[in-house]
């Protein structure tokens, strides 16, 4: 989210929280913003209105409760916590304090998804029946601190990849799931945690859902996108194989987990400016309505009629996720009710959670917390 917290005109960025010293000083030296050695610092600092939480899962819950209880609204990364409960504490925390909870970036912001939802909206093709979601990546093979491969610490390719397939589904099809039946895969030992699944999601109303996702980088569904990759950025095709020959480096956890901080901000140099830039994508998804199949692509959206098949182009962003910003901006500022608030959040774990408890249970998990857009 950096790049577009710093180029969207909306934002300026104040203060940053890092306990690594190296990040600290390298955000006072790009933004000319203060740098705190804690959380609980920076939320006390009254001149930040909103504060973007990007720590790690198990931390969402205690770092977004702490910045609402000083006042600040919150942008929290997906998943919103580990569990329910927290979710709950969440939401009540912000409640209590008068503030917004956004929840993202996942890819329901996406502008081919928001416009593959209005195009279902206008009814042209007739009632939405069906949403087929499927992703192929190397995710499992990516560098990893050790509670990224633990499912209880919210681990894993459902919590962290599959939150993105449920938000866009229940965005497209209404938002109130039904029930789900799931199937999820633990492929390899040295990955303890599940790698890919196959979710059965049905709404109210009869819409139904299938989503599949396989982490463990074999077949990459980039293929489907014409090779631009989910950040919307072109992707090398010589790089087959990288990620798990890169892996290899790793002789255990610590130095894994050493590789996985050599990237992280204040570590690894900037990345240069992208010479182009289209919208984000996760994957192939088809929405299935009585008279067409809708397919939000990074440069718009493929409408398959009944006659013909044709794009419907969507203009390139000149600053990358600024939807997010949009909603942020939107509560923060003009007071609306963000689209991905709290509930929404909390609802879309608890189809995350559906999987897994369905997956280990082998049956059918109902659900309790859905909401609608």
């Amino acid at each position: 989210m950096l790049p577009t917290l710093a180029a969207d005109p909306r934002l300026k960025l104040v203060a940053c929280a890092d306990p690594r010293p190296e990040a600290r000083a390298r955000f006072a030296a790009d933004f000319g913003a203060r740098a705190y050695d804690s959380v609980e610092a920076l939320c006390r600092d009254r001149g930040v209105e909103a504060v973007y939480v990007a720590t790690p899962h198990q931390f969402h819950a205690e770092h977004t409760i702490v910045a609402a209880r000083h006042g600040k609204h919150v942008l929290v990364e997906k998943p919103m916590a580990v569990t329910l409960d927290e979710c709950g504490a969440m939401i009540t925390a912000a409640r209590e304090a008068g503030v917004h909870i956004v929840v993202g970036h996942s890819h329901s912001f996406d502008a081919p998804i928001a416009e593959t939802r209005r195009l279902i909206a206008t009814g042209a093709y007739g009632a939405l029946r069906m949403v087929t979601s499927l992703n192929f990546t190397d995710f499992m093979y990516r560098p990893r601190r050790p509670e990224e491969l633990d499912t209880v610490q919210g681990g894993g390719v459902i919590f962290n990849q599959g939150s993105h397939q449920v938000d866009v589904a229940r965005l497209l099809a209404g938002g109130r799931g039904r029930a789900v039946r799931a199937s999820a895969g633990r492929w390899d030992p040295a990955r303890p945690t599940e790698g890919a699944f196959t979710a059965f999601l049905e709404f109210e109303g009869g819409v139904a859902a299938t989503l599949t996702y396989n982490g463990y980088a074999h077949f990459d569904s980039d293929e489907f996108c014409d090779w631009i990759a989910e950040s919307g950025l072109p992707k090398r095709r010589d790089r087959y194989g990288a990620t798990r020959r890169q892996l290899r480096d790793a002789t255990d956890a610590a130095s894994e987990a050493a590789m996985k901080r050599a990237q992280n901000y204040g570590e690894a140099a900037p990345a240069p400016a992208p010479a182009e830039r289209f919208h984000p994508q996760f994957g192939l998804v088809i929405a299935s309505c009585e008279k067409a199949d809708l397919r939000p692509l990074p440069k718009g959206v493929m409408v398959y009629g009944d006659d013909e098949a044709r794009l419907v182009p969507l203009e390139k962003p000149t600053v990358p996720r600024a939807e997010v910003i949009d909603e942020l901006y939107g509560a923060v500022v003009l007071g609306r009710w963000p689209l991905h608030s709290g509930a929404w959040g909390m609802a879309t774990l608890e189809v995350c959670h559906a999987i897994l408890q369905s997956a280990t249970e082998g049956r059918e998990i109902a659900l309790s917390h859905q909401v609608a857009p």
